[in-house]
């Protein structure tokens, strides 16, 4: 007798990233109960199971969902504010002061619906936030059942969020606490870099990290005058004093990295440390270059991130996929490193464990949770089907996504999001944007 589950998903190729590379044809997914319950041939699954929901993908491919490792998702209500501009001047002449004029909860609650909509409709099923008011992200979150680790933000100076370090602290850990039985909501801490957040306080972050297992993410050598100003003011570079603190461990995910020598690859690498791989806002802010295939080649696990909208100027992991690719060989001078399967590792599996997740999420695995996406390569950008790995890091585009699932729950259907009221996302965007201009002009 079949047994039954809840959704069977046919597709043409399933990409499930662990072991990497491997590609089944005319293969079926089985879910139940929210998790992935079998992967086999689609006659097999014919007379196996009985579904509640059967869904033919005969153009697709079938692959995890892809995770951005490193959002500042409610600043999507900036995207286009201040382009064009130094990192320093973007940050304290323009976005600082907007931040510290507009941004409250309902600021970041509307950003953060427009950013998940925005993320889903192009295949991301989990996100690493670090922005203020992170309750409400992970609000947010929640009610639309999308998959988020959201930060425990930090740093020196007061904002309309927090007062100081204890206060800013103290609503972390609390925030921690309540989400500590949520199947989909995460936690880590975010100071915001090693120059905007004292040593004391990153060494105290650390001891709680270490208490609570969880990760820290962090900006890091992010720009060459960074680095030299902080080695002007303390003697080191900034990676070194995060050693120093005790910062350098298995749940560091240091985000950016476009600064680094060669000892200190092999410190990551030793220290077990991730890197949050931007490169799209790199190249955009002409911050420099992550050596992404040295850092590989070194087995340091390296994850990709959007940064934030008001950077990028999306949220785009397909395109991000494509920028590291091509981007890994440029600068390596070499057209065989980080090939496709790798990349597409990068922006699944490999942020599923800079997170603290890899048990949970990153790969199409029987017991994982069914957090995955069809992507359609019948377009004709996307034909002919040679290799489609190949296809969904060099072609795709993040337009192609028809299907998005967390946890089993079908966020996206044919394009359509299930969750989410878009027309209202919009007009609540286009509402700030007229706030925010009006009062940019006064």
């Amino acid at each position: 007798m079949p047994q039954p589950v809840a959704t069977l998903l046919n597709a043409r190729w399933i990409v499930p990233v662990e072991p990497e590379g491997q590609v089944l044809e005319h293969h079926t997914l089985a879910i139940r109960n929210g998790r992935i319950l079998a992967l086999l041939p689609r006659d097999q699954a014919a007379t196996r199971f009985s579904a509640e929901v059967t869904l033919n993908l005969d153009r697709h491919v079938l692959m995890p969902g892809l995770i951005n490792v490193h959002t500042h998702a409610s600043m999507t209500l900036l995207r286009g504010f201040a382009d064009d501009l130094p990192l320093t001047n973007w940050l304290q002449d323009h976005i600082w002061p907007a931040e510290t004029r507009w941004v409250d909860p309902e600021f970041v609650r509307d950003g953060s619906r427009l950013a998940i909509a925005e993320m889903l409709r192009g295949g991301v099923t989990c996100f690493n936030d670090m922005y203020f008011f992170p309750e409400v992200t992970a609000a947010v979150a929640h009610d639309c059942g999308m998959r988020a680790c959201v930060g425990l933000i930090a740093v020196d100076f007061p904002t309309a969020y927090a007062r100081n370090l204890d206060e800013y602290l103290d609503k972390g850990l609390a925030l921690h606490e309540t989400l500590r039985t949520e199947p989909l909501l995460h936690t880590a801490f975010a100071p915001h870099a090693p120059y905007t957040v004292s040593g004391p306080a990153l060494e105290r972050i650390g001891r709680l990290a270490e208490h609570l297992q969880i990760p820290i993410h962090i900006h890091v050598h992010e720009t060459a005058g960074e680095v030299a100003r902080f080695q002007a003011q303390h003697g080191c570079r900034p990676l070194e004093r995060l050693d120093q603190l005790g910062l350098l461990s298995p749940r560091l995910l240091a985000v950016h990295m476009t600064q680094i020598e060669p000892p200190e690859i092999e410190r990551l690498a030793r220290a077990g440390a991730h890197v949050a791989h931007c490169p799209e806002s790199n190249l955009k802010l002409a911050s420099g270059f992550c050596p992404t295939a040295r850092l590989d080649a070194a087995g340091v696990n390296v994850a990709i991130g959007t940064d934030g909208a008001a950077s990028n100027n999306d949220l785009d992991v397909f395109g991000e996929l494509r920028a590291a690719a091509l981007l890994g060989k440029g600068v390596a001078g070499d057209p065989s490193v980080l090939p496709a399967a790798r990349v597409l590792r990068m922006a699944t599996l490999n942020g599923a464990r800079a997170l603290g997740l890899g048990d949970e999420t990153g790969s199409l695995e029987p017991g994982k949770a069914a957090d995955l996406i069809a992507v359609d390569l019948s377009q004709p950008e996307t034909e002919p089907v040679y290799h489609p790995i190949s296809q969904l890091v060099y072609t795709a585009s993040r337009h192609q996504v028809t299907d998005v699932w967390v946890a089993g729950q079908h966020l996206l259907a044919d394009r359509r999001l299930t969750t989410l009221d878009l027309d209202e996302i919009l007009q609540r965007a286009r509402a700030w944007r007229e706030k925010i201009h009006a009062g940019h002009r006064a």
